[in-house]
């Protein structure tokens, strides 16, 4: 605060009261009496909201991965005739300048569909559609608990460091690292 002013002064000495006042009141609205628990409290709210976070990144790598491969099947499907006239037409050059742009995009949907599949048979077309929808409701789920676990956390985390900060902890800390 040094060169800030009297203004700032009073402005920084409101925020810091408000920012205790209300690490104060979580603390009772939490029933909070023992500083291990705040801590254990901030511990679980930091795990639960990485754990949220790790099923939210695992659910829309699932969605991904199965629109992707619905994309290639569709494409597929679509030019798998042009190739099979390609093979009918004993691959001459003629059908593949004709056809060019139809059979890469039958290469391409045929490679995506082999690295997604990895040697798993395709699935029906209505199973991936089932396992989409899931994969969305299940995301929006997840993602309603995660933006809770983050607003949680952050209270948490915030309400701990003031503590901190009251009790001297942070001081002590500094001292050992500097230490």
């Amino acid at each position: 605060a040094q060169g800030k002013g009297p203004a700032y002064e009073r402005w920084a000495k409101v925020y810091n009261l408000k920012q205790m006042a209300a690490a104060l009141q979580y603390l009772q609205e939490h029933n909070l009496t023992d500083y291990d628990e705040l801590s254990a409290k901030t511990e679980a709210a930091v795990d639960r909201f990485h754990t949220l976070d790790g099923e939210l990144r695992d659910t829309e790598a699932a969605l991904s991965q199965t629109s992707r491969l619905m994309g290639a099947t569709v494409d597929y499907a679509k030019t798998r005739p042009v190739f099979n006239g390609y093979k009918a037409a004993r691959y001459s050059k003629k059908y593949l300048s004709e056809h060019g742009a139809e059979l890469a995009a039958y290469r391409a949907a045929r490679a995506t569909m082999n690295e997604l599949l990895d040697g798993a048979k395709l699935p029906k077309m209505a199973d991936m559609k089932k396992a989409r929808q899931e994969l969305a409701g299940k995301k929006k789920v997840l993602y309603a608990e995660y933006r809770k676990a983050q607003a949680d956390m952050r209270q948490a985390v915030a309400v701990k460091a003031n503590i901190d900060h009251l009790l001297g902890h942070a001081d002590e800390q500094k001292n050992k690292d500097q230490e």
